[in-house]
């Protein structure tokens, strides 16, 4: 299998995530490379993430979620952060009227390709996978090339052991790319996100593992110039 340590040079990226902090915990450094190469990002993300399950004890956090995001965006350098508010938890029973949101976005950013986390959904959740799952179609249906983002096995089985929660990666041998990355950007956008970024949290354990690579893999064929760099 061919790898790059380069990411695609598009113009106009399209990130598609299920949750708020999705796009920081996940998506942080690979975003601010994006934006460091001189592309623009635009993201859509589809849920409020636990602003609904968690909404009656807490109060009203949906909008707290909408102003983390919105702040977390910024410092991120997203062009255009937009947050729909189908049901997490439940994403993939709504995915045929959320699909519509996602050919919506495309339609706005005219992006040269997709971001999103591997199919995998990095622990499995379902709404993880939902997300990719419409974004790989909506894409796939223009013709257009889609990375998600995956950690490396190694990684997925110590967080396992020690945090006693599943995760999911891949082989490095079986990934397409693995990008240097510098996560000052991604800690701030992190901190936005005060309401999930607490002490403790997996989260900081990741990072510290995944130290200053991360991993993807191409979801669709891959494009012929990555392919030609890979193999010089």
């Amino acid at each position: 299998m061919f790898r790059s340590t380069t990411l695609p040079a598009w113009r106009t990226v399209l990130v598609v995530v299920a949750h708020p902090d999705d796009e920081s915990f996940g998506l942080g450094a690979l975003i601010d490379r994006f934006v460091q190469q001189g592309a623009e990002v635009d993201l859509l993300c589809l849920t409020q993430g636990e602003a609904s399950t968690l909404g009656a004890d807490l109060g009203d956090l949906a909008p707290i979620r909408a102003a983390e995001l919105r702040e977390a965006g910024t410092l991120l350098g997203v062009r255009n952060a937009w947050l729909r508010q189908w049901p997490d938890g439940a994403l993939a029973s709504v995915a045929d009227d959320a699909r519509a949101d996602v050919d919506w976005a495309l339609d706005q950013s005219r992006p040269n390709g997709v971001l999103t986390l591997d199919p995998s959904g990095i622990t499995g959740h379902d709404d993880h996978r939902a997300a990719t799952a419409l974004a790989l179609s909506a894409a796939t249906a223009r013709d257009l090339p889609v990375l998600g983002w995956t950690i490396p096995e190694s990684v997925a089985h110590a967080l396992s052991k020690e945090f006693g929660v599943e995760f999911l990666g891949h082989r490095e041998d079986d990934c397409h790319l693995t990008i240097e990355v510098d996560r000052t950007t991604q800690r701030k956008a992190v901190m936005a996100h005060a309401s999930q970024a607490v002490p403790g949290s997996v989260l900081w354990r990741r990072l510290d593992l995944c130290g200053e690579r991360e991993v993807l893999r191409w979801l669709t064929d891959p494009e012929p110039t990555t392919t030609m760099e890979a193999t010089r």
